[in-house]
C-alpha cells in the first residue's frame, strides 16, 4: 500500500501573507483537458454567473472579474479566512461541465489542478485583469476586447478590503 503525505493548506512560505491579507485575493486560472474548447457559450456563462452570485450570498465569496475563454477561465475571486481555494475550484469545474454538457463518463472534461496566484495591491489587480481582458483579442476572437460576450464582473472586489 502507497501511504500519501499529508500536506498543510497552504505552503508554509504564504503564512506571512495571509496573516497580512485576512481575505486574499486569487487570480486563478484553470483550463479544459487537452484543451478542448467548450466554455464559451451562454449556457456555461449563465452557470458561472449563478454559482458565482449563491457563493457570494451564500458563503460570502466574491468573484470579481471574469473570463471565459473557449478553452480556460480566468477569474479573480476573494473568500473567508475558511475559504477553501481548491474545493471551491472543484466545486465550479462540476458546475460548468454539467452546465455545458459534459458528462465524466464521456472521458477527461478538465486539465489538472489550475494555476493561482495572490494579488498584492490594486495594481496587481488591475494590471492582471487587462492582461486577462486582451485574451479574446489576442486569441483572434475578436478585434476589441469589450466585443467579447464571455466576460464581466460579479462582486467589485479589491485589494484594500
Amino acid at each position: 500500500m502507497i501511504s500519501r503525505k499529508v500536506f498543510p493548506k497552504r505552503p508554509l512560505r504564504l503564512d506571512p501573507l495571509f496573516q497580512r491579507y485576512a481575505q486574499p485575493v486569487y487570480f486563478v486560472t484553470f483550463c479544459t483537458y487537452q484543451r478542448y474548447a467548450f466554455l464559451a457559450s451562454t449556457a456555461v456563462q449563465n452557470g458561472f454567473i449563478a454559482f458565482a452570485t449563491c457563493a457570494a450570498r451564500e458563503h460570502n465569496i466574491a468573484v470579481g472579474r471574469y473570463v471565459l475563454m473557449p478553452d480556460h477561465v480566468h477569474l479573480f475571486v476573494r473568500g473567508g479566512p475558511e475559504f477553501d481555494l481548491g474545493r471551491w475550484i472543484g466545486l465550479l469545474k462540476r458546475v460548468l461541465a454539467k452546465d455545458a454538457g459534459r458528462v465524466k463518463s464521456t472521458g477527461r472534461i478538465w486539465q489538472e489542478g489550475f494555476f493561482d496566484h495572490v494579488l498584492r495591491n490594486d495594481a496587481s489587480y488591475d494590471q492582471k485583469w487587462e492582461y486577462v481582458r486582451q485574451n479574446p483579442v489576442r486569441a483572434g476572437l475578436v478585434a476589441k476586447a469589450e466585443h467579447w460576450p464571455y466576460q464581466g464582473e460579479i462582486v467589485p472586489i479589491d485589494r484594500t478590503e
